[in-house]
């Protein structure tokens, strides 16, 4: 008996044009074996890249045979390698048919790739029935649990290589034993290739991955998905139709060890690439700048100064920090991806005027700024606007609590009250340390004041009336003045008190004559 060795060949990864535009070979039924007298229907696919309505054939088993078809099919009943190529395509990778004339034989599928189900047939000539089948691979018995005496191994992969034989049993015990057929599981895909645009980028640049892998001419319709990782523990993409992603900005902190992987949808077969070193590279800083808000360095007493620290070059992280020139302390700190930043000082003094300087630093050490002079102009408008405010709201008060005055001794004159009394006292002597801004009252000459004619205890008795006249500048002047001064402020005070000659609240006849002939005063 004739045996036969034959090798499922491999089909090589190559570039992504070449391998897009190359036919390829389907056969039917999908078997590499046959027998004698069997017809087997070869058809050349990928003509969807040629204008071509013509096909050729070559067939090399003795010598090399050419045959041309005028469409992409070709049926074959001899035993050889065929290839296939349209009008102006690379030649298709072969295919190896064998027609035997044994009376058993073992047939597998023409190519078998990692993830698929390895089907093995142990066929017998002209369908004749076998009571049993046994299969061998590499010399070792494979339990078979199929009832069609087929051989099932699913989600085949390369340690599924190697040789398979089988053996069928007849109704006489006969023993027929096949052919032999070295099988090699083909990569569906291989490892895929990390790529970047530059793997020693700037800071702050962009970055473009790429992982890159070939699928088999046969297989070009198989749908992967791709993920990328750092240091096996950030991840930086989902699984993803896409092989490529960009990284807007790159940093230092992101320096690392890269790598992809791929996958197909039913995530059976899975490949991960070599690590790729990416360093990002770091620029110091350099050109650093005091600047104010608002510019020059002028400053307006109680308003905002606003100091900006910025750097002409420098990456990453940058740490600024402010400082004043006499005492060397630290304004303020801030540390951030920026080269400018900004610390405000709100309430400007006078005391704030001076030297500043500001650095920064973003891991080289800190760089220094030349020395900025602040000025602080102080507006003198702004304490005399203060003291003004003050001495008119006083003013205003005053003014109200005369008319109080004047309207309340009208409604006593008008039920029987009248004046009594008549001193004179004088305003408080100033201290040595009381300001020269202080504000007395002035002299004044105690008028006689309206009482009941018969008061009660508790009464009001109203017991001086102070006047003071405000310059026009501030200073308080004080004068001796009458009441009806229209440019003075009125300042009275209030005694709770009973008549100090009469227990029983009864005033002479004199008094209250006096207080008879007051007349108000218009």
């Amino acid at each position: 008996m004739l045996l036969w060795a034959s090798l499922l060949l491999f089909a090589p990864v190559c570039g992504q044009s070449a391998a897009a535009h190359k036919p390829v070979i389907s056969v039917h039924p999908p078997w590499t074996t046959f027998f004698k007298g069997e017809r087997v229907t070869l058809t050349c696919n990928g003509f969807q890249f040629y204008a071509t309505e013509k096909t050729t054939w070559y067939q090399h088993y003795w010598r090399e045979k050419l045959t041309v078809t005028p469409g992409n099919t070709l049926e074959v009943r001899e035993s050889g390698l065929y290839r296939c190529q349209a009008q102006g395509s690379p030649q298709s990778n072969p295919v190896r048919l064998l027609f035997s004339s044994d009376s058993l034989i073992l047939q597998v599928p023409y190519s078998v790739f990692e993830g698929d189900t390895l089907v093995l047939r142990c066929h017998r000539r002209r369908k004749e029935k076998l009571t049993a089948v046994k299969y061998t691979w590499n010399g070792k018995i494979l339990s078979n649990f199929n009832k069609s005496w087929d051989l099932l191994i699913p989600n085949a992969s390369s340690n599924n290589n190697g040789n398979y034989q089988c053996f069928g049993y007849g109704d006489n015990n006969d023993v027929f034993r096949s052919n032999f057929k070295m099988i090699k599981i083909q990569e569906l895909f291989p490892h895929p290739q990390l790529k970047a645009t530059d793997s020693q980028p700037t800071e702050g640049n962009s970055v473009n991955l790429s992982c890159e892998t070939q699928l088999p001419p046969e297989r070009s319709d198989t749908l992967l998905h791709f993920i990328f990782f750092r240091d096996d523990r950030v991840t930086l993409s989902d699984w993803s139709p896409s092989r490529e992603l960009q990284l807007p900005a790159i940093w230092r902190e992101n320096s690392g060890s890269y790598w992809c992987g791929a996958e197909t949808v039913m995530g059976n077969i899975h490949k991960r690439s070599l690590s790729l070193q990416i360093h990002v590279q770091r620029i110091p800083v350099s050109g650093v700048l005091l600047e104010t808000q608002p510019t020059g360095g002028q400053a307006v007493e109680g308003e905002t100064l606003v100091l900006v620290c910025s750097v002409a070059e420098g990456t990453g992280y940058t740490t600024f920090s402010w400082h004043r020139e006499d005492t060397q302390e630290s304004l303020g700190r801030k540390t951030q991806r920026s080269p400018r930043a900004e610390l405000e000082l709100p309430a400007i003094r006078g005391s704030h005027a001076g030297g500043y300087y500001c650095t920064a630093d973003n891991s080289y050490g800190p760089v220094q700024s030349a020395l900025l002079n602040i000025t602080v102009r102080e507006i003198s408008g702004n304490r005399d606007g203060l003291v003004a405010a003050g001495a008119t709201g006083g003013l205003l008060i005053a003014l109200l609590l005369a008319l109080a005055l004047l309207f309340h001794c009208w409604r006593r004159r008008k039920s029987g009250v009248g004046f009594s009394g008549d001193e004179t006292r004088l305003p408080p002597t100033p201290g040595p340390g009381d300001s020269s801004h202080s504000i007395y009252p002035a002299q004044v000459e105690l008028q006689s004041l309206c009482v009941d004619v018969h008061p009660k205890e508790g009464d009001l008795m109203y017991s001086e009336i102070q006047t003071i006249r405000l310059g026009k500048e501030g200073e308080a002047k004080t004068s001796r003045t009458l009441l009806e001064d229209k440019e003075v402020s009125v300042v009275y005070s209030e005694v709770k008190t009973q008549h100090p000659d009469n227990s029983a609240g009864e005033i002479s006849s004199k008094d209250e004559e006096s207080c008879e002939n007051e007349k108000p005063r218009e």
